[in-house]
């Protein structure tokens, strides 16, 4: 495949820019990946379906993407928790690594060609860090050591494009008296007494902060300078502030990432969903649910940029769509390479190739995967006028074909992995439900009550909520 004018949102200009690699067709690409403490939640899913999403566009652009998503394993939470469990915190962190890739395999999220490690990396962490000491950019205090944010002030901001003077008064929050600035961030921690976790240093005892891993990581398996830099639009700052900093002040290449790509938050009742607020939902748990299909259907439909509202009635509306494509799709592979069809007597050669084309372009532009379901919609609409006609098994064949482009980008299958007997069972529990308001609607509290009776029989509880009916299944 040739190159084209592929274009996107770039948040260190805050501008859509047409993409230029620093070296002609190689893509140098990195993803923050999860701090592994607990099972991944539908925000993580969002970030790395859409990050997935931009990876199989690059490749089909004819780029050789070399991706890599590190993993946090060691740092405060999963102390935290491991203390709170009573294991080693090691353990904790390698349990939920085979977590988040039996969640993501589910998924169909590519796996990156690097997983890096904290733990895996001290030696380079540690090196980079000594650095930028020896360099005057960086300072030891009480065995921790800072990044003196005073020998970067011109680059204070840059990714969340705020003013120096604006972020130093939301620091003082914060007070730390071994900070020379209450904006200096900790490069290294000095071990607490009695932590069960530390390694060996020149200024004693400790563990990396945060954002130096991602910089040891990225310069050690992708170079000094990167082409994309990726994340959920919470890591701007401090996090992704601070890479930029702590990179460029140890390589002396500016700029440390040459685009950065920031999805948009997940959202539930308007707050973004995330472990700290507690209104998270577990990837595994929606997946007993929703098959692998709709919950990457649901995550695609909005662009990547923008919020997403995140509910079980948008999944079951995106479950709908999705099925309308699937059956189409099912009856188009059902009729491939039948003989004896007649033709449609349309050039199905054009037709084709005008949807392949509208989808590319909104691909090419800013990754807009909403616009480009709508295309497969429209290109569905067409086929299924086609079905109601002629249409030779070799014209169906094509248009197979180009559901298989979709496919191959967007990572849906249009299989349905879904059992026909859950879909009935779901369609049908909601018509019980249905049937049973409006029995209430006319105070007929007797049938009512006979459906609530009869469904606990059968191990299923109904209760009557605010939020309205919700089931339960022993």
């Amino acid at each position: 495949m040739s190159l084209t004018s592929l274009r996107f949102y770039n948040t260190l200009s805050q501008t859509v820019e047409e993409f230029q690699p620093l070296e002609n067709k190689k893509v140098q690409m990195y993803v923050c990946g999860p701090t592994v403490y607990d099972y991944c939640h539908m925000g993580h899913a969002r970030s790395y379906i859409v990050f997935d999403v931009i990876r199989r566009h690059l490749i089909y652009r004819g780029y050789t993407v070399n991706y890599v998503q590190n993993f946090t394993d060691v740092d405060d939470k999963i102390l935290k928790r491991a203390k709170e469990l009573d294991v080693n915190p090691l353990e904790l962190s390698r349990k939920f690594v085979t977590a988040y890739f039996e969640d993501m395999d589910r998924l169909n999220v590519m796996r990156a060609d690097h997983y890096p490690r904290v733990t895996e990396f001290m030696e380079p962490i540690i090196g980079i860090i000594k650095a930028l000491v020896d360099k005057g950019y960086a300072y030891e205090s009480a065995g921790s050591v800072y990044f003196s944010i005073d020998r970067m002030v011109s680059e204070v901001g840059v990714l969340s494009h705020q003013t120096y003077d604006s972020l130093k008064v939301g620091a003082r929050i914060e007070v730390d008296e071994r900070k020379r600035n209450p904006m200096d961030f900790v490069l290294w921690k000095a071990a607490k007494p009695g932590e069960s976790l530390s390694w060996d240093s020149p200024w004693g005892k400790g563990r990396p902060g945060w954002h130096i891993e991602c910089s040891a990581m990225s310069v050690k398996l992708l170079g000094e300078q990167i082409d994309i830099h990726g994340g959920g639009m919470d890591l701007i700052f401090p996090h992704h502030e601070s890479e930029v900093l702590q990179s460029e002040a140890y390589t002396g290449k500016v700029p440390f990432a040459k685009y950065w790509i920031h999805n948009g938050f997940l959202l539930v009742d308007k707050e973004k969903m995330s472990k700290s607020l507690g209104n998270f939902f577990l990837i595994r748990d929606i997946l007993q649910k929703f098959s692998p299909e709709t919950v990457r259907f649901f995550i695609l439909n909005t662009n990547y940029q923008g919020p997403l509202d995140f509910s079980d009635a948008g999944l079951d509306e995106a479950r709908k769509s999705l099925a309308r494509i699937q059956n189409t799709v099912a009856e188009i592979k059902a009729r491939e390479g039948k003989p004896g069809s007649e033709s449609s007597g349309q050039d199905i050669a054009i037709l084709i190739a005008k949807s392949k084309a509208q989808f590319d372009e909104h691909m090419d532009n800013n990754f807009s995967t909403r616009e480009a379901i709508a295309e497969i919609f429209e290109f569905t609409r067409t086929v299924n006028r086609l079905l109601m006609g002629s249409l030779s098994g070799d014209e169906a064949k094509q248009i197979s074909g180009l559901y298989d482009h979709f496919s191959n980008i967007l990572g849906i299958r249009w299989e349905v992995s879904e059992k026909k007997e859950d879909v009935l069972a779901d369609e049908l529990m909601k018509l019980i439900i249905d049937i049973r308001a409006a029995v209430r609607k006319k105070k007929d509290f007797e049938t009512s009550d006979l459906i609530r009776s009869r469904l606990k029989d059968m191990g299923i509880t109904l209760e009557d909520t605010k939020e309205g009916v919700k089931v339960k299944r022993q």
